[in-house]
């Protein structure tokens, strides 16, 4: 079946368009305009795979009338919509009360819970944030959220975030009509796959910043010594990771739910393909356990470098004070005001002990740099 063969196709990443098929057989431009009152950012019809044509943008209850009437889905993506935008769409689908309380407030754990014929989803997307040096107050991640919404006739999608959006692959599903006729099922498969596939690259990515962090810290200094480097920095990228990981661990029960237990809404040909996704995330679910050690090791090892050479700097302190300690100690003996002391009077008193003083010092110099001392 092609649409089997399409189906990894279809959600991988490709170049972003910024228009998108019009009602009436053009093209608009599907972002949400900074001045828009709405949270729908687009509103669309499918049926066998194609998306329905209109004379004008349909409104969510105009959409779902004509798919209740003529047959087919309607997908309808929101960006971050008030309590008041969302309530009418709420009502219009019977969406159930906590989910929508979720989908308005956002700021959920990743989730699979039903309610009666509608499955409520949370995926947390994480978006890897270019820096030229990590410091102490990098971001590395930054992470928004969707929401979907599954019914027999209908998708819904929440967005939360600047990050995370949904047009490019909206975009691609519509040019793979075969797929997008099995239903709402396809397009939460695309998105699930889409998120993993993102958690894919973020962890390369983190895996860089980690391998740069790990060899400053073990990376020989001038005399050879491991010479460290800020705690702060490995912090604030443990910090970053835990982030990922908060985003990533919850997810797995939920993969495993939809590739493994039968459900009404999901198409048995797609619910397959979510044990992909699955496998996926749980590489990245491994890798984001694995930063988080590691990491927990690298700062452990930095600490111990720091004391390490605190303890250098005092041996060296101790040295250089035991070796000052012979002239003051030869000094403060020839200082005292005895009237009778032999070697005062001595012809080559001055140059002995001066000599004595110097071999003193150079033997302890040499005894201390022998054992490692300086």
């Amino acid at each position: 079946m092609s649409m089997i063969h399409n189906l990894r196709a279809v959600v991988r990443p490709s170049r972003p368009s910024r228009l998108s098929l019009r009602k009436d057989g053009g093209v608009y431009d599907t972002t949400r305009p900074a001045e828009a009152t709405t949270a729908v950012v687009d509103c669309a019809v499918y049926r066998d795979g194609v998306r329905v044509t209109a004379e004008r943008n349909l409104t969510p209850h105009e959409a779902i009338r004509q798919v209740r009437r003529d047959g087919g889905f309607v997908w309808i993506g929101l960006h971050e919509p008030s309590e008041a935008e969302f309530s009418g769409i709420a009502a219009e689908f019977g969406l159930h009360p906590l989910a929508v309380e979720d989908a308005v407030h956002a700021h959920q754990r990743p989730k699979l819970e039903r309610y009666d014929d509608t499955l409520f989803t949370v995926f947390k997307t994480i978006h890897y944030v270019e820096h030229d040096e990590l410091t102490a107050t990098s971001e590395v991640v930054e992470s928004g959220e969707v929401m979907c919404f599954t019914g027999r006739d209908f998708f819904i999608t929440v967005r939360h975030g600047g990050q995370g959006s949904l047009r490019a692959l909206r975009h691609r599903l519509q040019d793979d009509p075969e797929l997008l006729s099995k239903g709402p099922s396809a397009v939460l498969h695309a998105i699930a796959d889409h998120v993993v596939d993102g958690y894919v690259a973020v962890a390369d990515a983190v895996q860089d910043d980690i391998d740069e962090v790990e060899t400053e810290v073990f990376s020989p200094g001038r005399k050879g010594t491991p010479r460290g480097t800020d705690a702060g920095r490995i912090y604030q990228l443990k910090r970053e990771v835990l982030e990922f990981k908060r985003a990533v661990l919850p997810l797995v029960r939920p993969m495993q739910l939809l590739s493994e237990r039968p459900m009404r809404l999901v198409d048995p040909d797609i619910q397959k393909y979510f044990r992909d996704v699955a496998d996926h995330l749980a590489r990245v679910q491994e890798q984001v356990v694995g930063f988080d050690e590691l990491l927990n090791s690298i700062l452990q090892a930095n600490l111990a470098q720091a004391s390490v050479a605190q303890n250098e700097d005092m041996r060296k302190i101790t040295s250089w004070a035991a070796i000052i300690a012979v002239p003051t100690m030869v000094c403060g003996v020839y200082g005292m005001n005895f009237k009778y002391m032999p070697e005062t009077q001595w012809k080559f008193g001055y140059p002995v002990v001066l000599g004595v003083t110097i071999a003193l010092c150079l033997g302890i110099h040499r005894t201390l740099k022998r054992n490692g001392w300086l």
